[in-house]
C-alpha cells in the first residue's frame, strides 16, 4: 500500500497505510459445555389447593336423599358422606392425603323369604330408623398414600393406595340393634376408592412443564449485571435427580449442560420449547465456561485514558511526540493492531502490532511482543526516522496492560447480588460465585473473548405455577 506524506508549514503530516495481516484460520475453539446444577425448590402449596378444588366433597348412595338402596330384599338404606378439607403431608417422594369425614344412614328391614335373586318380601318395611341425624354425624378418619415420580417428559406418576378407614364414632340403628360401623365403613370404601381415583387423576394430570419452561425462558434472557455487562446462560440439556418432598416444598436437584456467554452489550433473548429430561443424576454446584467479551472500543477508551497527552521524549534528538488518541482492534489474526494518533514535531498516525497474553500471577491481560506494523515501520525510515524508536514502544508495553483483578471482584460481587434476587413475581434464585479463573484469550475481528471458568452455587425457587 502506497504511504502519503504531507507537509504542512514546519510540520509534517505522517500518515501510513493500515496494516494488512495475513490471514490465519485463528478462531475460538468451541466452548466446552458447562455444567449447572441447581437445587430446586417447588411450593407444593398450589398443588394441594388444586387436589382440594378437584376432589369431591360430598358424596351419597345412588337414590340420596329419596330414594333407598335395597340389599338381599330384606334391608335398604340411603346415606350421606361428606369430606372435610384435604390435609397434606409430605416426605421423600410420597405425599399423604387426610381428612375427617362425616356421614349419616337411614334405613329399614323387612322379612323376606326365598333364597338369593328369588327372595321376597312377606312384611312391610319398618319405620325408618337413622344414624348421625339427631346426634350428630358420624366421624371418620380417611387417608391416602401417593407415591411420585416423575417421567422425562415432566409428567408426575402417581401411584395412590387408600389407607383403612378410621371411625371416631359409632353408629347403632334401631333397625339393626347393633353397631353397623363396620358395616358403613364397607360401604364408604366403596366411595373412598372412587375419591382415591379422583386424587390419582389429580396427580397424574400433573405437569412440571410449566414450571421448567419459566426457568428455561430466564435462561434464554439476556441477564444485565449492574452496568458491568450481561450474562446469558444459553442452555442446551436439563437433567433432574428423583423427587423429594418436604410438606409443603418439593426438591429436585436440577442439571442445566449450558453455553453461557457475557458480552458488555445486551444480545437478543430467544425463546425455545425446554427439552425433555435427559437423565435424573443428582449432583451439585456449578461449573460454568463462559466466554467474556470485551469490545475493542471499551479497550481502547481505557488506553486513551492512561496515555492521552502522554509526552514520550526521543534519546538525544530533542524530539517528541504526545500521543492524543489510541485504538486498538483485531484483524482476524493472533495479533492486535494498535493505532496511534500523536501531535508534536510532526502529526499523524502510527501502527503497532502485538499479541494478547493473559498474565495469571497478575491476573492481568497484556499485549505482548509490541512492534512497529511494516507500513508505520517503512514511512518512518524513509521521512522520519527519529520516529522509529523503542521509547514509544516502552511507553506501550508500561502502559498496554489491563488489570482484570479489580473487573472480576465487581463482576463476582455484581453477579452474586444477581444470583440474589426475585427474576419474576414466583421466580427467586440464592447463590453465590465464590472463583472466577481466565482459561484462554481469543483476539478476534470484533472484540477481545476472555475464556473464564466460573465456579459457585445456586438454588432456585418456584412458588407459583399453573398445573
Amino acid at each position: 500500500m502506497t504511504a502519503a506524506l504531507f507537509l504542512t508549514s514546519c510540520s509534517r503530516k505522517i500518515i501510513p497505510g493500515k496494516p494488512v495481516l495475513s490471514s490465519t484460520r485463528f478462531t475460538t475453539d468451541s466452548l466446552p459445555l458447562s455444567e449447572i446444577d441447581v437445587p430446586l425448590r417447588i411450593n407444593l402449596k398450589p398443588l394441594y389447593e388444586t387436589a382440594n378444588k378437584n376432589v369431591q366433597t360430598i358424596y351419597g348412595s345412588p337414590g340420596w336423599p329419596n330414594d333407598f338402596e335395597v340389599v338381599n330384599c330384606d334391608t335398604r338404606y340411603m346415606y350421606r358422606f361428606k369430606r372435610g378439607p384435604l390435609m397434606i403431608t409430605a416426605h421423600a417422594n410420597t405425599v399423604n392425603f387426610n381428612f375427617t369425614g362425616s356421614y349419616i344412614i337411614a334405613g329399614a328391614q323387612r322379612i323376606c323369604t326365598g333364597t338369593g335373586s328369588n327372595r321376597i318380601p312377606i312384611t312391610p318395611w319398618t319405620p325408618t330408623c337413622t344414624c348421625g341425624l339427631n346426634e350428630g354425624e358420624r366421624r371418620v378418619n380417611i387417608g391416602f398414600k401417593a407415591l411420585l415420580t416423575l417421567k422425562d417428559n415432566y409428567d408426575v406418576s402417581a401411584k395412590l393406595q387408600r389407607l383403612e378407614p378410621r371411625p371416631l364414632d359409632k353408629c347403632t340403628v334401631c333397625f339393626w340393634r347393633q353397631d353397623i360401623t363396620s358395616t358403613v365403613m364397607d360401604q364408604l370404601k366403596v366411595q373412598l376408592d372412587d375419591t382415591g381415583n379422583e386424587i390419582s387423576d389429580s396427580l397424574n394430570r400433573l405437569n412440571l412443564r410449566s414450571p421448567f419452561q419459566q426457568l428455561w425462558d430466564m435462561l434464554n434472557t439476556s441477564i444485565p449485571m449492574f452496568g458491568m455487562g450481561y450474562l446469558q446462560i444459553n442452555p442446551e440439556k436439563l437433567r433432574l435427580s428423583t423427587l423429594y418432598a418436604q410438606n409443603d416444598t418439593l426438591n429436585i436437584s436440577v442439571g442445566i449442560s449450558a453455553r453461557p456467554r457475557i458480552s458488555l452489550t445486551k444480545t437478543v433473548g430467544y425463546r425455545t420449547v425446554v427439552p425433555d429430561i435427559s437423565d435424573f443424576n443428582q449432583r451439585k454446584g456449578f461449573s460454568i465456561f463462559v466466554d467474556a467479551v470485551m469490545d475493542y472500543d471499551s479497550l481502547s477508551q481505557l488506553l486513551t485514558r492512561e496515555l492521552y497527552h502522554k509526552r514520550v521524549d526521543m534519546d538525544k534528538t530533542g524530539k517528541y511526540i504526545i500521543i492524543e488518541r489510541c485504538e486498538i482492534y483485531g484483524a482476524g489474526n493472533e495479533k492486535l493492531i494498535i493505532k496511534i494518533e500523536f501531535s508534536g514535531p510532526d502529526k499523524g498516525t502510527m501502527y503497532l502490532t502485538g499479541r494478547p497474553y493473559f498474565n495469571r500471577g497478575k491476573n492481568q491481560v497484556e499485549i505482548k511482543d509490541i512492534d512497529y506494523d511494516i507500513h508505520t515501520r517503512d514511512l518512518l525510515i524513509k521521512t522520519a526516522k527519529w520516529l522509529f524508536n523503542r521509547r514509544i514502544i516502552n511507553t506501550l508495553n508500561h502502559y498496554s496492560t489491563f488489570n482484570i483483578a479489580a473487573y472480576a471482584d465487581t463482576l463476582l460481587s455484581k453477579v452474586n447480588v444477581q444470583l440474589n434476587r426475585q427474576w419474576q413475581k414466583s421466580v427467586s434464585t440464592a447463590g453465590a460465585v465464590n472463583n472466577l479463573q481466565v482459561m484462554a484469550i481469543y483476539p478476534l475481528t470484533e472484540n477481545l473473548v476472555l475464556r473464564c471458568n466460573i465456579r459457585g452455587e445456586l438454588t432456585v425457587r418456584i412458588d407459583a405455577f399453573d398445573f
